[in-house]
């Protein structure tokens, strides 16, 4: 499969590796419904000594993206060589922040899936009373609905908000997931979908069962498929990749 589609002279190894995992994520998503038209972003550090990022080109569906039609830019949202396509500001706007200030934040999520912001929209946000919650307990934060998030400084605020903690909920918005790895970060959204799709089924039908603390802790301690020592969410990555080029390997490309 992968022989199909030729790396370009001017990308080396390992970025061309990068892009055709990003390119494999935007279709994933796709796959999982949680493409939101030409909108929302993942960016994903380019390997190297430059604080290089990819991102998707803007207009296209994620089912469009390609390893070859990612952009890349700098921290700024500056794009570096081939620019065909233009990137969206709001995208790199808090993106790039986290991307400059923290040296672990090698991907980047952003989704405006129905549950996810659904969760976001209420008072408490989200409810550690079920499964998928309780594996995030203590690795939440928050910050406030300011508007389009097209504003430079509200890049800063966003990071302040995050307080180092992988899950963001913007309230009235949707989550930002920060990982160490687009496996770790892949996971960990698929983790706040989940959590957020129960929380909104079973809210509908009553008083929800509290977790005890002792519980959430535990939890969080043993959920080891997400830990950078056991993987980080690879061997899940790597299935669902397998899955994409069953059916739309056009991504390689």
């Amino acid at each position: 499969m992968a022989d199909a589609f030729l790396k370009p002279a001017r990308v080396s190894d390992a970025e061309w590796q990068a892009r055709v995992q990003l390119a494999a994520a935007y279709r994933m998503f796709a796959h999982l419904g949680w493409a939101e038209l030409i909108y929302n972003h993942i960016s994903l550090r380019v390997p190297g000594p430059d604080a290089h990022f990819l991102i998707n080109p803007f207009g296209l569906h994620y089912t469009e993206v390609t390893a070859s039609n990612l952009v890349k830019v700098d921290v700024d949202g500056n794009i570096i060589g081939n620019d065909d396509w233009p990137i969206n500001p709001a995208g790199f706007t808090f993106h790039g922040a986290i991307h400059a200030t923290l040296p672990d934040a090698h991907c980047v999520m952003h989704v405006h899936t129905t549950p996810t912001m659904a969760v976001c929209c209420l008072k408490d946000g989200l409810s550690f009373t079920n499964f998928y919650a309780a594996q995030l307990y203590g690795q939440v934060a928050y910050h406030d609905f300011e508007g389009i998030t097209v504003h430079r400084d509200e890049g800063a605020r966003i990071l302040a908000s995050s307080g180092g903690k992988p899950v963001l909920l913007l309230r009235n918005h949707g989550p930002v997931v920060i990982g160490r790895t687009l496996a770790q970060a892949f996971n960990i959204m698929w983790l706040v979908q989940r959590a957020c799709e129960i929380q909104v089924a079973s809210q509908a039908l009553g008083e929800l069962q509290p977790i005890s603390e002792a519980a959430l802790q535990g939890c969080v301690r043993d959920s080891l498929n997400f830990n950078p020592k056991f993987g980080a969410g690879e061997d899940s990555f790597a299935a669902m990749q397998r899955l994409i080029d069953r059916i739309d390997p056009g991504y390689r490309a």
